[in-house]
């Protein structure tokens, strides 16, 4: 690749800074633009598998330090309405056969810092927080593109512009031409993540989740510090109704105080700790929510623009987001590397590359969500005694191929990743 290739970024989460890191290898002259005014350090626990842990092992002293970073949580028990343990799920001790607790569980900050570190200091990546892309102008398909900025920073052209901004990307919107909402497939599912005061998991790194009728799901996972305790509130509306999240989309676009109060009302008579963690929930700083997508385009790129990570292939409840982060990135700066001069092959070889990796980490096995917060007091009761079952005959092959892509193994072939030959060691 010509070390006069320019690429701009945008977003500086997982995607970002892994497009960043792979495209410098490349010999290419990367800006990563980021809207927040600084890395954000917050977030909920992800996990790293298959692909993730391929990409993950190819960049050096970055499985170290996601294990110095991993969380404490070894386990989640599945609670039963009494409040006692119906089912446990562990880490299996294999990080190549991953269950339904990962070997590689961090908190997003905590990896998004560590991809920060480990490209900081590259002489060929530039960061720029506070920053959005306002326009972009594709001029010519073949030439390079102008993009201008929201803070009013001077417009510059770029060879190569990477949507790395989620599954909402305003960039997206932008560079293909449409609504940001386009392309965004509904699961019907929402969350929101916070942390409270106080040590609710007394001591154990065997994490809790409660569902009620309804569909409504909570979990607490430990903090290391034991000073305060993670906390999710999930709500799994059936997938045959209707823009069933609307109602928190709209509370979420007027503020978290008004968040709050919906999330409030919707878990009221949640029974078990839900009072008291709600109680707790509306102190809470570090309070956030999103809605639940897959987001689907028919293309990955359109001219010299292209998505990365959730902006071009969110793949919703399966669990495989992060690991499809680190793959597209590596696989969209391998591709243009391999095909070095020839932007549009290269485009068109990621394209070709991903969608295979794509539809199997997008796959939603029958079933799921909807397991985890059945809508019947009926439908938690059989869930209880399958999750019993399981968890007691040590099924772990069928529970694998039952979750799909995003639980299989790093060996499994349709999952491999090519090998590309870098400019940069």
């Amino acid at each position: 690749m010509s070390s006069n290739l320019r690429v701009l970024i945008v977003g500086a989460s997982i995607a970002g800074p892994t497009a960043a890191y792979w495209f410098a290898r490349a010999g290419a002259r990367v800006t990563v633009v980021e809207r927040f005014p600084a890395l954000r350090t917050n977030g909920q626990g992800i996990d790293i598998r298959t692909v993730g842990v391929t990409v993950m092992r190819r960049m050096p002293g970055m499985e170290a330090a996601v294990l110095a970073k991993k969380s404490a949580l070894e386990g989640i028990s599945f609670l039963g309405p009494d409040g006692r343990p119906v089912a446990t799920f562990r880490a299996t001790g294999d990080p190549d056969q991953q269950s339904l607790v990962s070997e590689y569980e961090i908190f997003r900050g905590d990896l998004a810092g560590i991809l920060y570190d480990l490209t900081k200091d590259d002489e060929s990546i530039e960061y720029v927080f506070g920053e959005q892309v306002s326009a972009i102008d594709q001029r010519g398909r073949e030439g390079p593109l102008k993009v201008e900025f929201a803070s009013g920073r001077p417009s510059r052209e770029y060879d190569l512009v990477v949507a790395c901004d989620g599954s909402s990307s305003r960039t997206r919107a932008i560079g293909l031409g449409c609504d940001w909402r386009d392309y965004v497939h509904p699961m019907n599912i929402w969350a929101v993540y916070f942390t409270v005061k106080g040590d609710l998991l007394e001591g154990s790194n065997i994490g809790q989740s409660f569902s009620t009728p309804g569909g409504r799901f909570m979990a607490l996972g430990p903090d290391p510090t034991r000073t305060k305790t993670l906390v999710c509130f999930m709500a799994i509306h059936p997938r045959s109704k209707a823009d069933a999240t609307l109602p928190f989309r709209e509370a979420l676009k007027e503020g978290n105080d008004a968040l709050k109060q919906y999330v409030a009302e919707y878990f009221a008579g949640g029974g078990w700790k839900t009072r008291q963690i709600l109680d707790a929930m509306m102190e809470s700083e570090d309070f956030y929510g999103s809605e639940i997508v897959q987001v689907k385009p028919p293309k990955l790129y359109n001219g010299r623009f292209v998505l990365a990570g959730d902006a071009g292939y969110a793949p919703g409840p399966t669990g495989g987001g992060t690991s499809l982060a680190l793959a597209g990135a590596y696989i969209l700066a391998g591709e243009i590397s391999k095909h070095a001069g020839d932007i549009d092959a290269g485009l068109r070889g990621y394209e070709e590359r991903m969608r295979p990796i794509i539809a199997e980490m997008q796959k939603v096995p029958p079933f799921v969500p909807d397991v985890f917060a059945p809508q019947t007091e009926w439908g938690l009761w059989v869930r209880n005694q399958i999750f019993s079952f399981v968890t007691w005959s040590r099924l772990v092959e069928f529970g694998q191929k039952y979750f799909g892509g995003a639980f299989a193994s790093t060996e499994d072939d349709k999952l491999k990743l090519p090998e590309y030959k870098w400019s940069r060691l």
